[in-house]
């Protein structure tokens, strides 16, 4: 075997300090918070060597730049194509340069037009501002990774996995994915930096408490997964995919049916309480009729009122949107009509059914959700339902009240069916609001002794008007099934729309959108 010439031991030579990455002292301070090296987490989540890489040379020339912080290139998981950004963090803090931002925005440009989902590995310090003139403003500048994954979205996954900081711009990239993954206690976003925000405005504050993952992940609805390791994460961004389609044009993978624990599903027949002041936590429900293991919640410590997440059901993946009352009784508050209207949303673009679980009150009330635009935030919701040209299933559990019973797919909003467990009220609102709003005057006037009894029958006469035997009678509802029933009658109608979905209306848009709500 002939001996390597000196131009191939030098491309050898290059390679070995670009898979290195930088210095041995930052290996070292990443390690001793819990990181690891960017192409180690690669290894982790993809299938075994499956990675291609391209531009590992990129600003080679430069001295302590290897791949100019950032790697990027095609690979496999669970045997399905996908592409792969991941910041180098020991390379001038994960900095971005001018190459950085070509590498970047040519691995998703190739994302989308290839089909495949794009995995964002973030752990970076922003722009470096002693090349911002190079990377910043130009038509191939730092603005174009954000248009490019504007023009991907809905068309392609995309899933960020946050393992260190996201500053300044670069914060725009996990804003711009359809699901956030943080670590606690290492993973931040923030616009600008603690020393910026004292020099701009006077406040003191740190990295944690103004972009922390436990502050983006509970209190600004911008995480949506917090995990305590970087293998978790990884292991969250495999578990993304696998419920979701490579594209927008393809069908969603599906797995072997599995019935849920037995356990589970024998509580079902007693689980939702027939006083609808009771709470109960809709997690017993879900994990009751979907198929064992495979119910996952999306944001699951903002705006608990509200549960969504995805599940299969005979194997086949469904977006479950469902009130727990366990949780501020179920109502829905300007968070909670966003979160359900981005992941309506995000299952409509992807092609799951949607499957809602209502049993809401309604919309709050009061000065505050007024002032702060729950009307607006309500609207968006509707909108997203309305919107929607998916399957949907409305299961109304216990009450869907006013402007609820819309956000929640109600009859109105063409879904395969509305079905209603026993316990099931439809009404413009609650007894007691009913009767105090229509009787007040005449309740004021009545003797105390008497006004409990009036009240009472009064009462009783408006249950008896949105009873559900009346519900049924006027084909509100399509079908009133027994709680261990509704997970059979939830896969044979699901099953039934994808059967029927070739034939559906299909027909030439008459306009080109509608107008978002403000």
């Amino acid at each position: 075997m002939s001996e390597p010439t000196d131009q191939q031991r030098e491309v050898t030579r290059l390679r070995e300090r670009v898979e290195a990455g930088g210095a041995r002292k930052y290996h070292q301070a990443a390690a001793e918070r819990g990181k690891l090296f960017a192409r180690d987490r690669i290894i982790q989540l993809i299938d075994v060597d499956s990675f291609t890489e391209d531009g590992a040379l990129a600003n080679v020339l430069a001295e302590g730049l290897p791949a100019d912080g950032v790697i990027t290139g095609t690979a496999c998981i669970d045997g399905r194509r996908v592409c792969v950004m991941a910041n180098d963090s020991t390379v001038k803090a994960g900095s971005w340069g001018a190459r950085t931002v070509e590498k970047i925005i040519r691995i998703i440009e190739r994302a989308r037009t290839t089909g495949v989902p794009m995995v964002y590995l973030v752990d970076s310090a922003g722009a470096r501002i002693t090349d911002q003139v190079q990377l910043f403003p130009g038509r191939r500048g730092a603005g174009r990774i954000f248009a490019e994954q504007i023009r991907a979205s809905g068309a392609i996954p995309q899933v960020c996995a946050l393992f260190g900081p996201s500053a300044a711009g670069g914060a725009y990239i996990p804003a711009f994915c359809d699901i956030v993954i943080m670590v606690a206690g290492n993973a931040s976003m923030y616009l600008g930096s603690p020393r910026m925000v004292e020099a701009v405005t006077g406040e003191i504050t740190t990295v944690e408490n103004m972009g922390g993952a436990a502050l983006h992940c509970g209190q600004s609805g911008c995480g949506h997964q917090l995990v305590t390791t970087e293998p978790e994460a990884l292991c969250e961004v495999r578990r993304y995919l696998s419920y979701l389609p490579s594209n927008c044009l393809q069908t969603a993978p599906t797995a072997p049916g599995v019935g849920p624990q037995a356990k589970q599903a024998q509580a079902l027949a007693t689980l939702v309480p027939d006083n609808e002041r009771q709470a109960f936590d809709v997690w017993q429900l879900i994990t009751g009729i979907v198929d064992e293991g495979s119910w996952w919640e999306i944001q699951p410590l903002w705006a608990k009122e509200v549960s969504v997440g995805f599940a299969r059901m005979g194997g086949e993946p469904v977006g479950v949107v469902a009130n727990n009352s366990i949780h501020k009784g179920g109502v829905l508050f300007i968070d909670s009509a966003d979160k359900a209207a981005r992941f309506i949303q995000l299952c409509d673009a992807f092609g799951l059914p949607l499957l809602f679980l209502a049993d809401v009150p309604g919309f709050m009330v009061g000065t505050a959700v007024e002032k702060a635009g729950i009307i607006r935030h309500g609207a968006k919701l509707i909108t997203a339902v309305a919107q929607a040209t998916v399957p949907k299933l409305c299961v109304v559990v216990r009450k869907a009240y006013g402007a609820g019973l819309y956000a929640m797919a109600g009859p109105g909003f063409d879904p395969e069916a509305t079905l209603a467990l026993p316990t099931a009220k439809i009404a413009v609102m609650g007894s007691d609001a009913a009767v105090s709003a229509v009787y007040a005057n005449k309740i004021a006037e009545l003797d105390p002794a008497e006004r409990g009894a009036f009240v009472a029958a009064r009462r009783a006469e408006y249950e008896a008007d949105i009873g559900l035997i009346r519900l049924a009678s006027e084909l509100v509802v399509d079908a009133v099934v027994l709680p261990t029933e509704l997970r059979e009658q939830i896969i044979r109608r699901l099953d039934a729309a994808r059967d029927g979905g070739l034939w559906r209306e299909q027909s030439a848009p008459r306009r080109k959108h509608g107008i978002t709500p403000v």
